[in-house]
């Protein structure tokens, strides 16, 4: 989590630049395919592939390009239940220190910082009911700062929609290129 609220205002305090069409077009054709070569990519948009190689290596230097992953099934590594879990804070607490404990137990996926009556909300990944019990008792609740946690199992997921291509394509559609530099204007 510090990592990426890290990358994101190492990006903003270095003025980064507004992004142009041919950024969208790229990052739309590897939110599609990560695993597209550059080649390719310099074939598809017309362009050379040193040309290509400079725009990718910019994109992830400014951290708009945060990574390349594979996604994984987590359900047929053992891990099939996924629980949300929403934390209050002991009044005065650190929140950024109970993150990075939370941070360290296995089972937590991601945690996040919010707003209302919880102060975190944490994704869990889980071999069943057992080991949600054990990771509760033994693992969050014993976490300095954890006042209160309420727990919700999930029963079922959509489809992960293709987020980023949208969010991309509605960034193309509306044509204005100071919209492009990490703020959408609304």
């Amino acid at each position: 989590m510090s990592e990426q609220t890290g990358s994101a205002a190492n990006a903003e305090g270095r003025g980064r630049r507004a992004l142009d069409a041919t950024d969208l077009a790229i990052l739309r054709l590897l939110a599609i395919d990560a695993r597209i070569s550059l080649r390719r990519l310099a074939r598809e948009l017309g362009m050379s592939p040193p040309a290509i190689t400079d725009r990718v290596a910019r994109l992830e230097r400014l951290g708009v390009i945060r990574g390349y992953r594979a996604e994984i099934d987590r359900s047929m590594l053992g891990s099939p239940l996924v629980v949300y879990v929403g934390v209050v804070a002991v009044q005065g607490t650190d929140q950024l220190q109970v993150v990075e404990r939370l941070r360290e137990t296995p089972e937590v996926e991601d945690v996040h910082l919010v707003t209302g009556p919880k102060d975190l909300l944490v994704r869990l990944r889980l071999r069943d009911t057992a080991h949600l019990r054990d990771v509760l008792f033994e693992r969050i609740w014993t976490v300095p700062g954890v006042d209160r946690t309420e727990t919700f199992v999930s029963l079922g997921e959509m489809t992960p929609k293709a987020f980023d291509v949208l969010l991309i394509d509605a960034l193309l559609a509306d044509g204005q290129p100071e919209s492009w530099g990490g703020k959408r204007h609304v």
